[in-house]
């Protein structure tokens, strides 16, 4: 079901990651503005190819699925959004995305967020997307209100980062009428 899970909107191209997307995901996941809020950093391109491989198996063992977000014309790289702990019994996933810094405040993710969530609950049938959000990530946090999710709630010192605890927000948003489904 995952493996041909290619979106397109007017401006982009989300698809399966290749490897020619090593550096792009390198600059992306070392870049200190990405990953202050991100729970994955990496220091080198060879640990970077974990995150690919990552990326891919997920896809290919349709746990989880990520696509990578590129220019529509020139297939210029951008970041990448996607999901994790999807649960087929639960019917929800938690929704992630990143930008290279350069292309913030350019309403990507505003664009892209839609086929995605659309993917989300009329191909792999979930009916809850939900996010998980650091509590001083104001940009994010304005992106999700943006994509249609609204605050759920805050979980104070839910996790350590850093030698310190942080909490998190939780947003989530879900497919029309989903009390009709249960």
């Amino acid at each position: 079901m995952f493996a041909s899970a290619t979106l397109h909107t007017d401006r982009f191209l989300l698809r399966q990651f290749h490897h020619n997307d090593l550096a792009s995901i390198f600059n992306g996941l070392s870049h200190p503005d990405v990953i202050r809020y991100y729970g994955v950093s990496y220091s080198n391109l060879e640990e970077t190819l974990n995150q690919l491989t990552w990326f891919n198996d997920l896809q290919k063992n349709e746990t989880d699925i990520w696509w990578a977000i590129c220019d529509k014309g020139n297939y210029k790289f951008y970041g990448a959004i996607g999901f994790n702990d999807l649960s087929k019994i639960d019917k929800k996933a938690e929704i992630g995305f990143w930008l290279l810094p350069e292309y913030w405040g350019k309403g990507i993710v505003k664009e892209v967020a839609d086929p995605v969530c659309s993917y989300a609950f009329e191909k792999l049938d979930l009916i809850k997307i939900e996010a998980m959000v650091e509590t001083e990530n104001e940009n994010s946090k304005k992106v999700l209100k943006k994509i249609g999710f609204d605050y759920q709630k805050t979980m104070k010192n839910y996790e350590i980062k850093y030698d310190r605890f942080i909490s998190l927000e939780i947003y989530a948003k879900l497919k029309t009428n989903v009390n009709d489904m249960i």
